[in-house]
């Protein structure tokens, strides 16, 4: 049986990968080895590792390396500390594959510490484009990394095939967090209310905002542009925690002072997937920074404000209203997007990162792919 380490860094991830994870421990021909490490191991963060206990999948490796700091220097350290766990892991063992999805610079860790190894990597979700992030330059220096590339669109391909990967490397899976909504249930509101301990009887906006890390000492005035407007707006409103990037814990400390003075906001540091696709299901907008707005709130035809630069080049549906980091447009947004006429606007909504059936396509190349030296030997793939 070829092993194949998945490497899971946040619950961000974690929902992602849980149709994949699945559909290799259905698999007769691999073996899952699932290493995880960042924000899952962190207490701050609410140990979200103990959500794949829950949903029978065993953990074989723990790395870690979150300090306590979302400084430059904390998140730089924190990737050297990754980088030397994560060595200790392949000295160990070495797996047959090595799977790694999107920007997160802990993924950067592990790929960096696989390569030395030459142990073939994965990549899932390649090819896209977030301009306001230093997950740009990860996400696409992750890509040169890898010897397979799991894209979510036809466009995002292109795109890796123009950074030198050759055709035959690439594949369009879709976007597995659509297989997740598809395998979990989604709670009632009454459940969702409860959990939560907010009343869904006015129309409840979902809000995550994550720093712009390439632009983090701007953080405070965007983040005080955005609580701004939700006030302004005076919706009853649900806060999701922010990664743990650079000047992430001061955007935390900012949500529970907020929170602690307003009697109709929450603020969640982990949901699971269950509860988060059910705010998205329940929500009547959604509003921040956040990849999910993009990618699978389409699928819930849940309007979403996007902010600022974060997200800028990534593909949007119909549902993404783009503003900049003012209150007032931010706010004008939020009531457009919470009226009648703009959800009526989305029904039938396409959603343009697949359709749900991105395990089983994984899976089916991890199963099937020669692991020679063909594949590890990697020759630049010039357009014509």
């Amino acid at each position: 049986m070829r092993a194949v380490a998945v490497v899971s860094v946040a619950r961000s991830d974690a929902g992602i990968y849980l149709p994949v994870l699945q559909a290799i421990q259905r698999s007769s021909s691999l073996d899952l080895r699932l290493m995880v490490t960042g924000m899952h191991l962190s207490p701050e963060f609410g140990e979200t590792w103990r959500d794949f206990d829950r949903d029978g999948i065993p953990i074989a490796e723990r790395v870690e390396c979150t300090v306590s700091s979302d400084t430059p220097t904390g998140v730089s350290a924190s990737m050297g500390l990754g980088v030397l766990g994560f060595n200790q892991v392949f000295s160990r063992q070495r797996p047959d594959v090595l799977v790694v999805l999107g920007d997160r610079f802990e993924m950067l860790a592990a790929a960096v510490a696989a390569l030395p190894y030459v142990i073939p990597t994965a990549h899932i979700h390649g090819g896209e484009v977030t301009e306001g992030a230093i997950d740009e330059a990860i996400r696409h220096s992750l890509t040169k990394m890898s010897h397979l590339h799991f894209v979510s669109t036809e466009t995002y391909a292109r795109r890796v095939i123009q950074l030198g990967e050759a055709p035959w490397r690439v594949a369009v899976s879709g976007a597995p967090g659509l297989d997740a909504m598809q395998a979990v249930e989604i709670w009632s509101r009454a459940h969702l209310e409860e959990k939560i301990g907010l009343s869904f009887d006015a129309p409840v906006l979902m809000a995550t905002l994550h720093p712009v890390t390439l632009d983090y000492g701007q953080t405070s005035a965007l983040l005080d542009a955005f609580l701004a407007a939700i006030e302004a707006v005076d919706l009853p409103v649900v806060f999701t925690y922010p990664n743990a990037d650079t000047q992430g814990r001061s955007i935390i400390a900012a949500l529970e002072a907020f929170v602690a003075r307003r009697g109709n906001a929450r603020v969640v540091a982990h949901l699971g997937s269950a509860g988060y696709f059910s705010l998205m299901r329940h929500a009547a907008a959604m509003v921040g920074n956040s990849s999910s707005g993009l990618i699978e709130a389409p699928s819930f035809g849940l309007p979403v404000v996007n902010i600022g630069d974060r997200q800028r080049g990534r593909l949007r549906a119909a549902n993404v209203i783009d503003v900049p980091g003012e209150a007032a447009a931010i706010a004008h947004a939020l009531r457009r997007a919470t009226s009648p006429a703009f959800r009526e606007s989305l029904q039938g909504l396409t959603n343009p990162y697949g359709d749900g059936h991105a395990a089983e396509r994984i899976v089916r190349v991890l199963e099937t792919v020669d692991l020679d030296q063909r594949l590890t030997m990697k020759t630049f793939h010039d357009l014509a």
